[in-house]
């Protein structure tokens, strides 16, 4: 948030100036000068801005769409399903005379047949997945006959969200007809929603979720405890990649590079390394090739080691309770928006809240220990804010980049 970076810098700065230090002594007086000379020739040179401030805390997390959870066979129930609807809007609105048959409700009774078997075996399921990618077939060449006696140039004449579930399906039935004949249960852009194709299976090896279904983030959390959403992506992508990107936005909103950058051991590539340590920035986590061996004379060393590696592992919990605090307070991990765009907002808006929080205490305490100044402070911190409120989304709809 860009008025938030400000607000904590003046804080910082009112603090230090009004708490005194015990260790400064009164300057001494050289005999035939006076006060005022001395001081002046005493005072040190002002000292610069820090160039390095405060520690980032990156991480990724994945948050869930309201979907269904999808299996081949329901995916090519729901498009049949489509598809004979489809057959129908054509055939009133073009005046066919006699609708081509579909055998929907043998379609249904096979479907129905294996769906509600606890635990169908595979034969069964090929077999069931072979009839419907068949019913699905023959309603998309109905469909086409039906759409070359529209003249060119003129619109379908069917609603635009029935248009637009008929251009997933054909992509659908293709995806679904390769991994049949090829007898796997992978392809690239796998279409898992009709109703939201931007949805892709994010492999992530938990427990009980081995896959998930929704947008993958890669947020930051500073040391104040503010959580921004650096990247917004709905295909899977390496987090570790993003490490520069978020140093660089935390440089932006604060004016000065982290002095140290807390992430799991998948961030600590070579490349990110070496940015890093051009800039001056420490990475807490462990260091790359074989571990050191131990001796008399390094082993306390590396114990220390250990210890401070232990601790920048702890320090990294933070925003582990940040996205659980989404997830278990906000239902970040269950967006109910039915387009990219309101997803987008619906889960920037939570992270906005859960840092309207933070600023809420910061706020308290300042109201409560100087109450004109926490007033003067607030007017000269917002005031560019009345003029140009709202959200700043920048790039495609595939990278999104959260400022407020």
């Amino acid at each position: 948030m860009r008025f938030i970076a400000p607000l904590l810098m003046r804080m910082r700065a009112k603090r230090s100036k009004n708490s005194p230090n015990p260790n400064l002594k009164p300057p001494s007086l050289k005999p035939g000068k006076s006060g005022r000379q001395a001081s002046q020739e005493e005072a040190a040179p002002p000292l610069a801005e820090p160039t390095h401030q405060g520690k980032l805390i990156l991480d990724a997390t994945v948050v869930e769409q309201a979907i269904r959870y999808p299996t081949d066979l329901s995916l090519l129930n729901e498009a049949r399903e489509f598809s004979e609807l489809i057959i129908d809007t054509l055939c009133a609105n073009l005046n066919v005379d006699q609708k081509p048959r579909t055998y929907r409700k043998k379609a249904r009774k096979a479907y129905l047949a294996i769906a509600k078997q606890k635990r169908p075996g595979a034969k069964t399921l090929r077999r069931g997945i072979k009839q419907q990618l068949q019913y699905l077939r023959r309603n998309l060449g109905y469909i086409e006959q039906l759409l070359v006696t529209v003249p060119e140039g003129t619109p379908l004449p069917m609603p635009g969200w029935l248009l637009h579930r008929y251009w997933v399906i054909q992509p659908l039935y293709q995806q679904q007809w390769g991994m049949y004949q090829t007898q796997t249960r992978r392809c690239d852009h796998r279409i898992v929603s009709i109703s939201q194709p931007y949805v892709r299976p994010m492999v992530r090896g938990k427990l009980d979720k081995p896959v998930e279904f929704g947008a993958k983030l890669s947020v930051s959390l500073t040391g104040d405890g503010l959580a921004h959403v650096d990247h917004l992506r709905w295909d899977a992508f390496h987090e570790g990649l993003d490490l520069a990107s978020q140093v660089e936005a935390y440089r932006n909103r604060y004016g000065h590079y982290p002095e140290r950058v807390l992430a799991d051991p998948l961030y600590g590539t070579r490349a990110n390394r070496e940015y890093l340590k051009q800039r001056g920035i420490q990475f807490a986590g462990k260091p790359l090739g074989r571990p050191k061996q131990e001796t008399d004379a390094n082993r306390e060393q590396l114990k220390q080691a250990k210890a401070q590696r232990r601790q920048d592992y702890l320090q990294r919990i933070p925003i582990e309770g940040k996205i659980g605090q989404g997830k278990n307070g906000y239902r970040l991990n269950y967006i109910r928006a039915k387009r990219t765009d309101t997803s987008f907002a619906w889960i920037n808006s939570i992270f906005l809240v859960m840092n309207l929080l933070i600023l809420q205490r910061i706020f308290f305490v300042l109201c409560k220990s100087s109450p004109a100044g926490f007033i003067a402070l607030l007017k000269q911190t917002l005031k560019p804010l009345l003029f140009n409120f709202g959200f700043n989304f920048n790039g495609s709809a595939r990278f999104v980049n959260y400022e407020c």
